[in-house]
């Protein structure tokens, strides 16, 4: 679970990192944007190469650039942190674990917590200076704690997952869940170890459950894997192994709030076809303060990267902030009748590691009969990692994951999944495995269609049925570079070396519109970005603004020719540009013979 929020008035929402969309921040003129709060080690500057031969020094530089380009791109996508070196005490200052935590510390001290913070992902070196039983702020909405519940709830199993976690971490979670569940509801807990290999989490991690199983023989169970499952099969592995009605599928660093269990048992138990999320807060990665977080519901891009959403207005309206909040999908921790969950399907265990899974999960939920929901008064606070060990490639996973879902559960709007990905409908190249199985249960579970919903669900997501080709843009003039969108804050769009990834993406509406970047998920998401002639010169400007304000935003193309303003006749293209970094200047001008093509057509206008 790897949410970070983006606040706006009444609305919080997750930007997961992802490897098109949120977790590259917008490449352009040669270099990444600023490095997000979750990126935390920075990337040294190589060191540079003896002057380059004139004869070869254009394309050579191009050539580096796009090096450094591409090692900075694949720290964002694996989100795998850089090896520390021993003696390079100037790498403390490099790390954001210590910003705010550990200036103290000796010089011997901050290279153990780093080489800690950089294998776990979070500082291991402060959680094991921690108690395990240490109190957490109370940050339920007051209402919650004047609220009584049925004596006869239903017993829970707790499953913790893990690959690779510091052991500090695990107790600390598994002495929450039993200081803070009622010992009556809680029936077992259970660890699904994925085949970690650090050896701290084999004998030393069971004789600590030895020791806490001496008054409660069996309460504490150990999984582990022969080989690495990755996330989504774990969760079901430690749910094949719960005994109790209810299971709870947790990641193994969280800390549970006073009075989590109650209200979660007490909504299954009067429906139990409800999968049930606890609020979140963030315990911070490098300090371990506890974070409060805004009340909110869960969604999805359509990446189907998780993102936390504003509670819908049906909530507001009820003015009781202890009430349930309707949600159109989960972030990936939850709480489900253990035998429902098997009749509507388990998680997709033809999913590979991470990602999507708890998308899917949601959407088949309401589409099949059931709902899901948040429940203010359940209140657990989670450890946002820097970096998370279940795979050197995630975004390859989430991509072949949000594909299954896409194809199995969306309908028609499966395009929108692969117009946000940036990749064709047709002969992807991403082999998503075997789905028959899950039409077949989508069928035997006699479930509703996407477009339901959507509507019904979901109805602030976005829809785009109206475009017609979607990639990147390039001119017959100079096809190794294309369109983009350029640092996001000067909107003015550039020509710059394909890279194919978010800032490049292109959308060509059946209106004329051309929308340049991220496809807005939702309507409380900024509008997407549409290509203006402003004086002459092109622009990237709000769509709903540009409509607002009559703007010159609708253009003719066709593939192979000219890409035109509808109202200025100008055309968009390139004019050589000695200065400009690759030689060439986007400009609009006098029709000339140059063509454009995009990737994808998916109709004709």
């Amino acid at each position: 679970m790897v949410c970070n929020r983006k606040t706006k008035t009444l609305v919080s929402t997750c930007v997961i990192l992802s490897g098109m969309t949120n977790i590259v921040c917008l490449l352009y003129v040669g270099w990444v944007t600023n490095y997000i709060a979750n990126v935390y080690v920075k990337v040294q500057e190589p060191i540079p190469e003896k002057q380059l031969e004139e004869d070869k020094g254009e394309t050579l530089r191009i050539i580096e650039r796009l090096d450094r380009l591409e090692s900075v791109v694949n720290q964002h996508i694996q989100e795998t942190p850089q090896k520390v070196e021993e003696n390079a005490a100037e790498s403390f200052t490099d790390s954001s674990l210590f910003a705010h935590w550990g200036q103290e510390l000796s010089p011997e001290n901050k290279r153990t917590a780093l080489k800690k913070f950089q294998y776990y992902g979070y500082n291991a070196y402060l959680s094991e200076r921690l108690s395990l039983d240490r109190p957490l702020p109370d940050l339920r909405p007051d209402g919650c704690r004047n609220i009584t519940y049925p004596a006869n709830l239903p017993q829970l199993s707790i499953v913790f997952i893990f690959v690779n976690e510091a052991p500090s971490v695990i107790l600390r979670s598994i002495h929450s869940a039993i200081n803070r569940t009622p010992a009556d509801l809680l029936k077992e807990i259970i660890l699904v170890d994925d085949c970690s290999n650090n050896e701290e989490l084999k004998e030393k991690l069971k004789t600590s459950v030895e020791e806490m199983n001496i008054q409660r023989p069996g309460f504490i169970k150990i999984v582990r894997h022969a080989k690495q499952e990755g996330l989504i099969r774990s969760r079901v592995s430690g749910w094949r192994a719960a005994t109790a009605p209810v299971v709870a599928l947790f990641d193994a660093h969280v800390e549970f709030n006073e009075g989590w269990a109650e209200p979660v048992l007490a909504r299954i138990k009067e429906d139990r076809t409800r999968i049930i999320s606890p609020s979140f807060d963030n315990i911070k990665y490098d300090n371990f303060e506890i974070e409060e977080y805004p009340l909110s519901a869960q969604g999805f891009d359509w990446e189907l990267w998780c993102r936390y959403l504003n509670p819908p207005k049906s909530w507001w309206y009820l003015r009781n902030s202890t009430a349930p909040i309707r949600s159109p999908a989960l972030i990936g921790c939850f709480v489900v009748d253990r035998l429902y969950f098997e009749e509507i399907g388990l998680l997709d265990e033809g999913m590979e590691i991470y990602g999507g899974e708890n998308v899917e999960l949601g959407i088949r939920v309401w589409q099949c009969g059931g709902s899901v929901e948040v429940l203010p008064c359940s209140r657990i606070a989670h450890i946002e990692r820097a970096h998370k060990p279940y795979t050197e490639d995630l975004t390859a996973h989430v991509r072949r994951n949000a594909l299954r879902v896409a194809e199995v559960w969306m309908d028609e709007f499966k395009s929108h999944v692969y117009m946000a990905w940036n990749i064709p409908a047709e002969d992807s190249g991403v082999e998503i495995g075997d789905i028959t199985e899950r039409k077949a249960l989508r069928k035997k579970l006699q479930c509703k269609t996407f477009r339901w919903y959507l509507v019904n669900v979901y109805p602030d997501m976005r829809m785009y049925t109206d475009i017609i080709a979607y990639g990147v843009l390039q001119n017959s003039l100079k096809s190794d570079l294309c369109l983009d969108q350029g640092p996001d804050t000067d909107n003015i769009p550039i020509m710059y070396i394909c890279h194919g990834m978010t800032p490049q993406n292109v959308y060509i509406t059946s209106n004329q519109q051309i929308h340049v970047g991220v496809l807005s998920p939702t309507i409380d998401d900024d509008d997407n970005k549409c290509l203006v002639d402003v004086n002459s010169k092109p622009k990237l400007i709000e769509c709903s603004y540009a409509k607002a304000k009559r703007m010159k935003l609708y253009w003719q193309f066709t593939q192979g020719g000219s890409v035109q303003n509808r109202k200025s006749k100008r055309c968009l293209e390139l004019l050589e540009n000695a200065e400009n970094e690759f030689g060439f200047q986007l400009v609009l001008q006098k029709c000339s013979s140059q063509h454009w093509t995009i990737t994808n057509i998916l109709r004709d206008p």
